[in-house]
């Protein structure tokens, strides 16, 4: 099995108090087991959250399997994971570069060592 990286940027509302609630739900035991299960099932192998002030970075280790648009589809058609996005919309704002709708945006990669 193949595997590679995907790297995305989303910002959370700069307010101190929804900050930690949205830490709070992203913690090891409050994640909802539905959102863990589709995030697997659509091909991601492994996923990394990290947070500066209110900037957030996410490392997607994915297979052969994990494309943006299956992906897409799968949430569209999962009534909980609706129900999570509509809930982190509360935290999260899009970057200024997205377009409607849009909270995790790709980044490309511009060095490597």
């Amino acid at each position: 099995m193949t595997s590679k990286k995907l790297y995305y940027a989303c910002d959370l509302v700069d307010d101190p108090e929804l900050i930690e609630e949205y830490k709070n739900y992203h913690s090891k035991n409050n994640t909802w087991p539905e959102i863990t299960k589709s995030i697997k099932d659509s091909g991601i192998v492994d996923m990394e959250i990290y947070i500066l002030a209110n900037r957030l970075f996410m490392i997607m280790e994915v297979d052969e399997t994990f494309t943006p648009e299956r992906k897409q589809k799968m949430d569209k058609e999962n009534p909980k994971v609706q129900e999570w996005e509509n809930l982190m919309w509360k935290f999260q704002q899009a970057l200024p570069t997205a377009n409607k709708g849009e909270k995790w945006l790709q980044m490309s990669q511009i060095f490597k060592l």
